[in-house]
């Protein structure tokens, strides 16, 4: 077994979070969790041996208080949505990259060597013939995608400057239990099935994702903190499967036993890259990495959690 570490999670009531803080406190890691429950919900750490302090990643003090006594970082912390990201690029770069940057800094002053942080693979490399990889040119269509790239800049930044060892994980879009209240495709599609409301498709359901479970990234994430890599270091965490948003409804429906629910296309959005899918050769060769959650099982898991959790109530 690694060795077991004090780390601070920022964003870990979130819905990656919640499965990260359970992988790593089940690994034998003290973890404590910085959350100002915006989206997050502190119903996500219950009967977790975590500790949860409420706080924003921007508060310089509540940060230098958060990092005592901890040895490395996970920064999940994020305004993640890229449709609020056109409507307020003012409030998605004050939290991802003055968050970022106030987060990095923070870890500095802590003498935090080891830190992980979400990025973003889509969002970020923009309109690209997929599958994208690291030699993948960044231009983002968006500001979120755009704050992405510059927490990724201060990542290297820090690593060249400070020697700590940063590494940035550019996520897939991510699926899966706690997602609740995330702005996301599947969920959107799962609460229109659960009300018997028509699912919406924003353009000819031709544009495409790469999902991958939160299972995987989690995983992923463990392995980014136990193994020796090059501070600065990005990958692409992905599964390496294209999927239109046409197939995604189609699979969301089977899942929940009604295929024959009913579409709609709405006009696409600003924005929002129109294929995408990543290559995680480079994550598999530097952590060992790969997808081990298929689309379809993950997608079934996800319905079922949704169901138990989330209709029920």
């Amino acid at each position: 077994m690694a060795e077991a570490r004090h780390i601070l999670v920022t964003g870990g009531a979130g819905f990656v979070g919640a499965t990260v803080v359970r992988r790593l406190v089940h690994s034998g890691h003290t973890v404590r969790v910085l959350d100002n429950l915006t989206t997050g919900d502190r119903a996500h750490l219950e009967g977790i041996d975590a500790e949860l302090v409420e706080g924003d990643i921007r508060d310089v003090a509540a940060l230098d208080a958060a990092f005592a006594g901890t040895d490395a970082l996970v920064h999940l912390a994020a305004a993640g949505s890229v449709v609020r990201s056109v409507e307020d690029p003012v409030a998605n770069f004050d939290v991802n990259v003055v968050g970022t940057f106030r987060v990095l800094d923070a870890a500095r002053r802590a003498g935090v060597e080891r830190t992980v942080q979400a990025s973003t693979g889509g969002a970020l490399i923009g309109d690209a013939t997929p599958p994208v990889d690291e030699r993948s040119l960044p231009k983002p269509i968006s500001p979120y995608g755009a704050s992405k790239l510059a927490g990724e800049g201060y990542a290297h930044a820090f690593a060249k400057a400070y020697g700590m060892r940063t590494i940035a994980l550019r996520f897939a879009n991510v699926y899966g239990p706690y997602s609740a209240r995330k702005q996301g495709a599947m969920t959107l599609f799962f609460r229109a099935i659960h009300e018997g409301q028509p699912i919406i498709l924003y353009g000819d359901g031709s544009a495409s994702r790469d999902y991958t479970h939160v299972d995987d990234i989690a995983r992923a994430i463990e392995l980014a903190l136990d193994t020796d890599v090059e501070g600065g270091t990005v990958l692409h965490l992905a599964s390496g499967i294209e999927t239109t948003v046409a197939k995604l409804a189609q699979l969301c429906c089977a899942a929940a036993g009604v295929p024959d629910h009913p579409i709609e296309h709405h006009p696409k959005r600003p924005g929002e890259v129109e294929r995408n899918f990543a290559s995680y050769d480079l994550a598999k060769q530097v952590l060992g990495y790969s997808p081990t959650i298929s689309r379809e099982d993950g997608i079934g898991r996800t319905w079922n959690w949704y169901v138990e959790n989330v209709f029920s109530s």
